[in-house]
């Protein structure tokens, strides 16, 4: 029985058995120069069979560290448990060698990571580390164990699953990857299931499945869930007590009712404050200078198709249909979005914006087309377009300085001399809210919001028409990710440059944007603006993106809908094939939504 049915009138209470899992005065601590430093602090908790409890707070707060610490899985010798007990059931956790805590971990107790790519084998193919993982604790055929695997891979929704158990890690999206280590942590039916950001990359559509098929998990079996997130919209979904650290130290802990109605602590209410919500944001009008002629890039019956090559020939025998017949403008000083799942061609398109895939049909930046150019013309057109993406350290060279990584697009394009470019580069850093003494520093000093204010302040160094930002908030936490978009804003207003947005995050796209445009396997099914987006969906897919969308709010009551069934489309056709073409027709002001043409 769980909670919530536990609390159903006429429910006959069982007898309370215990906690599954409980921590008492759990100290953490790393090895430095100076000595021991803690970075969680006299932690205790209780999970009980069937409950889930939320861990939340910005980077840094403990979260991960505490979660690994449960599993065992702390960096010996320089990180480890010093102080406290950790109990599943009636096992001391801290007192078992590593093969002991081996035959426990994955298990009766299993744990879905952040980054999957860190966590599966790429050598070893998606459906043999299932199979695998089944087989380590489970006496199983090799047979039975695929059996499993694909039944696993199935239950996720991830797309043609008996192709994907013959894959590799580096040949799936994130949000495929991720996906697959749920799999693996439901394939295993663990007593308790620690989900360390288990959905941040995922599209709200999968999110949606996702936190479904947690939800079965503890109605079947009653696992115990510890969610480790920073999307409060999860929080209030799916918790059933929440807990708030800062710094190492749990700062308040509540029933998720009481914590979001009445947060105790001013840092719970800092951190709820920051939390987006659709609906929040009034329409602005663009820039008195900025007339709606004024157009900074326009797509025409763009296409964008990668061959895949099978056989012992190396023939092209499908297509990965990633962009079909888009087409679109964005105007001087606005925010234009594109929203959809991942594989829909967002980032595609992105790309071919910026001359890194090749493309047919019509791109132009300021008027000039992007193809046919030559090598001067090429280069002289990148300056106006340039990119922010989503992971700020893989963007940023961490052997050099912020001032020479800022400075480097003036270098390439031999604008000015060194000492120009270091008071550009300079100036550029209060711009985006850091100090001039900062210049000096490698990026690994940086916290994760500094490092995307320091991506920002480089692309804003060639002073472009426009910016593209692919992603680029989504790792962060509420409070910094609200700073970031504050600073976009405000950038946009004193400069005039043009964004194109994109997200999977509805409700910062809700809070950011001018106009909205929805993707669906390689086509846009309905555009216009935010307003007619939010309040006005015409277009069945986008009602479901936002019907999938995590409210911050425990009392809301989601509408129960069917789960998709079947095969999950794609966008793989032979070669000759492809999918049928869309029509947008106008429903009203501007307002586009997709019909078959």
């Amino acid at each position: 029985m769980t909670l919530a049915e536990a609390n159903q009138p006429g429910a006959v209470p069982a007898p309370d058995p215990g906690p599954v899992l409980s921590v008492e005065g759990l100290t953490v601590s790393v090895r430095t120069e100076a000595g021991l430093q803690p970075l969680v602090q006299d932690l205790s908790l209780t999970l009980k069979r069937g409950e889930t409890l939320a861990i939340a707070g910005e980077s840094g707060s403990g979260k991960s560290i505490t979660s690994l610490a449960i599993m065992g899985l702390l960096p010996p010798p320089a990180v480890r448990v010093t102080a406290g007990r950790i109990r599943l059931g009636a096992t001391e956790l801290t007192a078992l060698t590593e093969s002991e805590m081996r035959s426990l971990r994955g298990d009766r107790i299993a744990m879905i990571f952040q980054e999957p790519m860190t966590s599966l084998n790429p050598v070893l193919t998606v459906g043999s580390q299932i199979a695998e993982a089944i087989r380590a604790h489970q006496h199983v055929s090799r047979g039975e164990a695929r059996s499993r695997a694909l039944a696993a891979l199935a239950s996720v929704r991830l797309s043609q699953p008996e192709r994907r158990m013959a894959q590799y890690p580096h040949e799936l999206s994130g949000g495929m990857r991720q996906r697959v280590m749920i799999a693996m942590a439901l394939a295993m039916r663990p007593e308790v299931l620690i989900a360390d950001e288990p959905t941040t990359a995922l599209d709200v559509t999968v999110q949606r499945e996702v936190l479904d098929l947690l939800r079965d998990l503890q109605r079947e079996l009653g696992t115990a869930i510890i969610l480790i997130t920073h999307d409060m919209g999860v929080v209030a979904e799916m918790a059933d007590r929440v807990i708030v650290m800062k710094s190492g130290r749990k700062v308040e802990e509540a029933a998720v009712g009481s914590l979001f109605h009445a947060p105790a602590e001013p840092y719970t209410r800092e951190l709820l404050a920051a939390v987006p919500r659709i609906g929040d944001r009034p329409d602005r009008t663009l820039r008195p200078d900025a007339p709606a002629d004024a157009t900074v890039a326009e797509l025409s019956d763009v296409v964008v198709r990668f061959p895949i090559k099978t056989g012992w020939l190396g023939r092209a025998a499908l297509n990965v249909h990633a962009v079909e017949h888009v087409g679109f403008d964005i105007r001087k000083g606005e925010t234009f979005a594109l929203v959809g799942e991942s594989g829909c061609g967002k980032s595609t398109i992105a790309r071919a914006m910026v001359g890194l895939v090749a493309h047919s049909g019509r791109i132009a930046i300021g008027g000039q087309v992007l193809t046919g150019q030559g090598r001067g013309e090429a280069r002289s057109l990148r300056r106006r377009v340039q990119m922010v993406f989503q992971d700020p350290m893989a963007a940023l060279d961490p052997r050099m300085r912020v001032g020479e990584l800022i400075a480097e697009p003036l270098l390439i394009h031999g604008i000015g001399s060194a000492s120009d470019r270091r008071a550009r580069a300079a100036d550029l850093m209060l711009r985006v809210g850091l100090s001039q003494d900062q210049l000096d520093r490698y990026p690994h000093e940086f916290s994760g919001g500094q490092r995307q204010r320091i991506c920002i302040a480089r692309a804003l160094a060639l002073k472009p028409d426009l910016i593209i930002a692919d992603e680029s908030v989504s790792a962060l936490d509420v409070s910094v990710q609200a700073r970031v978009l504050g600073l976009l804003k405000e950038l946009q207003e004193e400069m005039g440059v043009a964004y194109l947005f994109i997200s999977h995050d509805m409700a910062v796209v809700d809070n950011i944007s001018d106009r909205v445009a929805v993707m669906y396997l390689g086509q846009i099914v309905e555009m216009g603006t935010r307003a007619q987006i939010f309040t006005n969906p015409r277009h069945a897919y986008t009602r479901r993106l936002l019907d999938a969308v995590p409210v911050p709010d425990p009392s809301h009551r989601r509408q129960h809908r069917e789960r998709p069934g079947g095969e999950v489309p794609s966008p793989v056709y032979r070669t000759g094939e492809g999918p049928g073409r869309l029509t947008l027709r106008d429903v009203g002001e501007g307002h586009l939504v997709a019909g078959a043409g």
